[in-house]
């Protein structure tokens, strides 16, 4: 990810283990445009990036940060938010590529303090179960 000059690289970003690393790669890369940014093996990893959206992407292995059993769905009680500036065409490909919405597109309204704002929004699970949560602002 690159604005001309630098790779940008956010101070936090999360790292999900998948039970099937081609299959995890695919989706976000081929299916939701994330660019892949690092790529190793053994294990298998990947940094990727949408926007200014950074994930890291891990095959799950024996030494690996698993603090319990692995359970599908993985990652109960998060959802990752992305911005997108327009859901639209990343809708299209997730229905060419016939993935299920987790919950269908609305524009949600939230109270920031000042005014209340926007979001054109929709959740998708990937291969493992991870939500996450496309957000469009809406102005």
């Amino acid at each position: 990810m690159s604005n001309g000059k630098e790779i940008y690289w956010n101070p936090m970003v999360p790292e999900l283990t998948v039970m099937d690393f081609p299959a995890s790669l695919h989706f976000y890369v081929e299916v939701i445009g994330f660019s892949l940014m690092i790529r190793r093996h053994e294990p298998e990893f990947a940094y990727i990036c949408l926007g200014e959206a950074q994930l890291m992407l891990e095959q799950y292995h024996a030494q690996g940060w698993n603090p319990a059993e692995l359970e599908r769905p993985l990652g109960r009680g998060i959802n990752f938010q992305i911005e997108v500036d327009d859901v639209a065409p990343l809708l299209a490909c997730l229905q060419t590529h016939n993935v299920p919405l987790y919950r269908d597109v609305r524009d949600n309204y939230y109270n920031t303090g000042d005014k209340e704002a926007c979001q054109r929004e929709f959740l998708v699970q990937d291969p493992d179960g991870y939500l996450l949560r496309f957000s469009q602002y809406i102005e």
